[in-house]
């Protein structure tokens, strides 16, 4: 009890601020990875963790053995199973994202304006795209540049319109096949190659188009938008997770969400995540 009451007696204003910094540090991390495959890795290494505690209480020699060499290589793996979240991370903290989701996003009135015509833009071109069952695929730069991406590409330079993104996919012509990559209110490529997702645990309809924009939004803070060739369905991909399915008035208003996001609070971890679907 004394030294307890010792250690409370020394604890001062910089052991407050440290243990508020550290929380505040982990309660980030877990942001990042919310929602991502990376979930689904910490628990497995948590139940390593675990088995290994109970292996080395019962002194089960061989098996914590075998539990202590697999946390060793696990150790050198993670930089490599997590690329895409360290990235992702690494990113938002060199913008500024760190303290603030919101900061590197303000935008001017005429600004805003702009984005509103270009979901709008959007928006019309899917609608006629979903009932013609044209298959497309639209990329939406945010703040991580994706240049090594639109190098793929054939150059466009043009400002974005329901039309001229109609006129792009439209089949057996010569940019339909491939993603067109759209920054600000200007369509920059056309036909551009994007990654494939590579997770495992994708539904079995997905096709190619969906793959594409998953993998892009693993890489990136971009957004996808798909329409399929076979159904028609409007999907739209951000953080390596799709929501199928939308209906035009539900695309707009969650492009708008991404695009667009409330600017009432500097300090986003004290409400709702901003972009959970």
């Amino acid at each position: 009890m004394q030294t307890f009451l010792d250690v409370v007696g020394q604890f001062n204003i910089t052991d407050a601020l440290d243990i508020l910094i550290v929380a505040f540090v982990l309660y980030r991390m877990i942001l990042w990875i919310r929602g991502t495959r990376a979930v689904q890795l910490l628990k497995g290494i948590v139940v390593i963790l675990i088995m290994t505690g109970i292996s080395n209480y019962l002194n089960l020699r061989a098996l914590n053995w075998i539990l202590d060499k697999t946390l060793t290589i696990g150790l050198f793996a993670i930089p490599v199973v997590f690329q895409p979240e360290l990235r992702r991370a690494l990113e938002q903290l060199g913008r500024g994202g760190f303290f603030s989701r919101s900061l590197a996003l303000v935008k001017t009135q005429d600004q805003d304006e702009d984005v509103r015509k270009t979901i709008n833009q959007i928006a019309k071109a899917v609608s006629v795209l979903e009932k013609n069952k044209i298959g497309a695929l639209m990329v939406i730069e945010r703040e991580t540049g994706i240049a090594e991406i639109t190098e793929t590409g054939v150059p466009i330079e043009g400002v974005v319109s329901a039309e001229l993104l109609i006129n792009i996919f439209i089949p057996n012509t010569p940019l339909h096949d491939g993603a067109v990559v759209i920054r600000g209110n200007r369509i920059v490529t056309a036909s551009t190659f994007l990654p494939l997702t590579d997770d495992p645990n994708l539904a079995q309809g997905l096709g190619t188009r969906h793959r594409a924009a998953i993998g892009i939004t693993e890489n990136s803070d971009a957004l996808a938008v798909v329409v399929s060739e076979e159904t028609g369905a409007i999907s739209l991909a951000s953080n390596g997770k799709i929501v199928r399915n939308l209906d035009d008035q539900t695309l707009r208003q969650m492009l708008s969400t991404h695009l667009m996001p409330q600017k009432s609070s500097a300090f986003p971890f004290l409400g709702r995540k901003a972009d959970e679907d």
